[in-house]
């Protein structure tokens, strides 16, 4: 019996939830509301093969800042991504059970340390956590925090 290939926007999503910090079972749970059953260790592969950790270091000039709530069972969690809109490439995620101020200035406070962000424009969202989040961890004006969509979308369509 041949299985299936999984398609690989999925292999996708699990790569960057289990490097978001979701364990290989959960990871293998979010499969499975679509429909494709496999084992941990296959995600883990995956993720290995990949290799698909955010390198530290980069200097874009504009940063994309968003989150997204993942369900799962009867729990959520929100995931955060910074992405570098000229090359859609993830600059960092954080996967939280929750979202507010403080959570949101984590995350933008780990991106400032990974990587050199002091100078970049932030686009941002309607969400106001991250906004203040934006504003609070260095210099940004009302013109640097732009509508733009929900940047996940972008980034797991890569």
């Amino acid at each position: 019996m041949e299985r299936e290939a999984t398609p690989r926007l999925l292999m996708k999503l699990s790569i960057q939830l289990h490097l978001a910090g979701l364990s290989l079972s959960n990871t293998v749970r979010i499969l499975e509301i679509f429909g494709v059953k496999r084992a941990r260790s296959t995600v883990h592969n995956w993720v290995h093969k990949a290799d698909l950790q955010p390198d530290s270091g980069r200097s874009p000039d504009h940063v994309a800042v968003d989150e997204t709530v993942i369900r799962l069972d009867d729990e959520q969690y929100w995931l955060y991504a910074a992405v570098d809109p000229e090359s859609n490439e993830p600059l960092h995620t954080k996967l939280e059970p929750t979202r507010n101020k403080v959570i949101a200035s984590s995350f933008v406070a780990e991106l400032r340390e990974k990587h050199d962000v002091d100078d970049a424009v932030f686009l941002v969202d309607g969400d106001k956590s991250l906004n203040y989040a934006c504003q609070r961890h260095g210099p940004i004006s009302d013109t640097n925090v732009t509508e733009i969509g929900t940047v996940l979308n972008v980034f797991f369509e890569k």
